[in-house]
């Protein structure tokens, strides 16, 4: 087993879903296969207009055949492991390439780092990891914690806010905030949020209460409990009446964005005066952080009542 980077851009001709799967030409191959089983990192090229850098981690299950393509391969990405990062990563920083393994013997920047799919040392993954989990300034969650009267001097652990080191055992990096619910959430939330500019998109409303907190939630298109990722694309920053709506079935979104209001809703016309006055859901700027049709389909399949 081994690390890599897979090079992925939003406009990309290939079928890539990051957080399901990654399709690449057979002669990738040999370079692919031994990520089977360890986590790779996704990379957006430096030419593509306000590239994210490194932006997510996932952890390849299996590499199969694509049975739509042939000569091309399909990277199926274990579920529930992509995590996009809290903060996207530069390729280089003040003290140059932070994936030292495209430098050369000299230290200059080698063809590796064209690649389209290239391993990752332990040491460069560690490094990269740590840098996108990494929260100058963490996202409040949306209301406090009241702690128990008795032990007011207690922090919640639900709300501590450490980073969560990554440090080397036996060569191999310890990988804990890459599994852990609680950091998950946290940056699933910063992700969210920072996309729709802490506004929601079936509102349009922006609410800051006065313990500066957005009053919105980082709501999954498809529910984790359902193998829904903890990607951007399959995320929606929404209010709580419209988060309660949304997961209850009375609110959908359709491939464009159309908000569905459902015929079984008990007061469909109210429901109507607090959508967006388009009739369409809020949109990021980046197109790469746009809903994935795939998530929305299968919120329409599974959640919706028509």
């Amino acid at each position: 087993m081994a690390f890599g980077v897979f090079i992925h851009r939003s406009d990309s001709i290939y079928d890539d879903s990051p957080a399901e799967r990654y399709q690449f030409p057979a002669q990738y191959r040999s370079r692919a296969e031994p990520c089977t089983g360890d986590s790779i990192i996704y990379y957006e090229p430096r030419k593509v207009a306000n590239t994210r850098g490194y932006f997510a981690v996932a952890k390849v299950e299996r590499i199969v055949p694509d049975p739509s393509a042939p000569g091309m391969y399909l990277a199926l990405i274990e579920p529930g492991s992509y995590l996009d990062f809290a903060t996207p990563v530069p390729f280089a920083g003040p003290a140059g390439p932070v994936e030292r393994g495209v430098l050369n013997d000299q230290g200059r920047i080698s063809g590796r780092a064209q690649s389209a799919v290239r391993p990752l040392s332990a040491a460069d993954f560690n490094r990269i990891v740590t840098l996108g989990l990494d929260e100058d300034t963490p996202v409040l969650p949306r209301t406090g914690v009241v702690l128990p009267a008795t032990e007011p001097s207690q922090p919640d652990e639900r709300l501590r806010e450490e980073p969560m080191p990554f440090v080397f055992e036996h060569e191999r990096p310890r990988v804990t905030g890459l599994t852990s619910r609680l950091v998950r959430d946290r940056v699933f939330r910063r992700v969210v949020l920072r996309a729709y500019d802490e506004r929601c998109a079936i509102t349009g409303l922006k609410l800051i209460n006065g313990g500066g907190r957005a009053e919105v939630e980082a709501a999954h298109i498809r529910p984790v409990e359902a193998n829904g990722p903890d990607s951007i694309g399959n995320g929606l920053a929404l209010s709580g009446t419209a988060h309660w709506m949304f997961d209850r079935g009375l609110l959908s979104l359709a491939d464009d964005l159309q908000i569905l209001v459902s015929r079984q809703a008990n007061d469909p016309d109210s429901i109507r005066s607090v959508i967006n006055t388009s009739g369409y859901a809020l949109s990021p700027a980046r197109t790469a952080d746009r809903p994935h049709p795939h998530f929305l389909a299968w919120h329409r399949d599974h959640c919706f009542k028509r």
